[in-house]
C-alpha cells in the first residue's frame, strides 16, 4: 500500500515505519493519524514481520500535532472534535498493543504527539541530541491522548512536572526519567537500534507477544476503552476553550499568549 506521508520498508523481518513530513518536523495531521493506524493495523497481521521500528526522516522524530490542524479542531463541534481525537487514541492504540515488539528511533525532536509515540513503543532509542516535551500547557491544552502511554513510560510523579511546565527534556534525562531505554550519539543511533533488534529477534515471537499482552494485564494502569475514550473526551473539551484558541493563535502569529504576559506582572 503507498502513503502519503509515511513510509513502510521491510529488512528481513524488520519493518521500519517512517514518518514522512520532514517540512513540518512529521507533525500530525488527520491524514497522517489515519495512515498510522492503518499501517499498524495490517503490520498486526503479518506473520513475516518480527519487530517493528517507528522512525521519522528529516531533522526530527516528530513534532506532534500540526498546529493548523489542532486550531481547526478546536473549532469544530464537540461532535467533530471527540470523533476527530478517538481517531488519535485508536492510532496510538494499535500501536501500543501490536503483537511484534516496536522501537522508537528518537532524534531531534519528539514533541507532544512525538513523545507519545515515542511512549507508546516498547522500546525508546534515543540520540543524544534528541529532546522530549509534553508541550501542550503551553498552547492552552493538555496531553490527554498521549496520557496513558507517557505515565506509563515515567510514572505520575514525573508526569506531575513535566506535563504542568512543558519542559523540553534532554536525551539523558529522558534516560534518566525511564522514558528512553538507550542513547546513543547521533551516528551510532542505528547501530545500537540494530543491537536491540538482534536482541529482539532471540526471542520466540509468540512468547513475546505473550510476555507484552501480560504487561498490559498486571500493570497498575489499566489501558481499557473506558480510560481511553476519556482521554479522547477530555482532549476534545479543552480544544475548544478560549485558552487553548489564545494559545495556537499566539503560536501561529509568533506571539506570547496572554497568560504569559499575566505571569510577568506577577513577578
Amino acid at each position: 500500500m503507498s502513503y502519503q506521508f509515511l513510509q513502510l520498508e521491510q529488512h528481513g523481518l524488520v519493518a521500519y515505519v517512517w514518518l514522512n513530513r520532514p517540512e513540518l518536523h512529521n507533525a500530525f495531521n488527520t491524514t497522517v493519524i489515519e495512515e498510522l493506524h492503518t499501517c499498524f493495523k495490517q503490520l498486526a497481521i503479518r506473520d513475516d514481520i518480527r519487530v517493528v521500528v517507528l522512525a521519522g526522516r528529516g531533522k526530527s522524530f516528530s513534532a506532534g500535532a500540526d498546529l493548523n490542524w489542532m486550531k481547526q479542531a478546536g473549532q469544530a463541534s464537540a461532535e467533530e472534535n471527540e470523533a476527530d481525537a478517538l481517531k488519535l487514541v485508536q492510532m496510538l492504540e494499535a500501536l501500543a498493543t501490536l503483537k511484534q515488539p516496536t522501537i522508537a528511533r528518537v532524534h531531534g525532536i519528539a514533541f507532544g504527539g512525538g513523545m507519545g509515540l515515542a511512549s507508546a513503543c516498547d522500546i525508546c532509542i534515543a540520540s543524544t541530541d534528541a529532546k522530549f516535551a509534553t508541550s501542550e500547557v503551553r498552547l492552552g491544552l493538555a496531553p490527554s491522548t498521549i496520557s496513558p502511554y507517557v505515565i506509563r513510560a515515567i510514572g505520575a510523579r514525573q508526569a506531575s512536572r513535566y506535563f504542568l511546565t512543558a519542559e523540553r527534556i534532554t536525551a539523558h534525562a529522558a534516560k534518566q526519567i525511564g522514558l528512553a531505554h538507550e542513547i546513543a550519539d547521533a551516528e551510532d543511533l542505528d547501530k545500537k537500534v540494530q543491537e536491540i533488534i538482534d536482541a529482539l529477534l532471540l526471542g520466540g515471537p509468540h512468547a513475546q507477544a505473550a510476555s507484552k499482552q501480560l504487561i498490559q494485564l498486571v500493570s497498575n494502569q489499566s489501558m481499557d476503552n473506558q480510560l481511553l475514550r476519556q482521554t479522547a473526551h477530555h482532549i476534545a473539551q479543552v480544544r475548544q476553550g478560549s485558552e487553548a484558541k489564545e494559545g495556537l493563535t499566539a503560536f501561529l502569529s509568533k506571539q506570547a499568549p496572554a497568560w504569559t504576559s499575566n505571569s510577568n506582572n506577577n513577578n
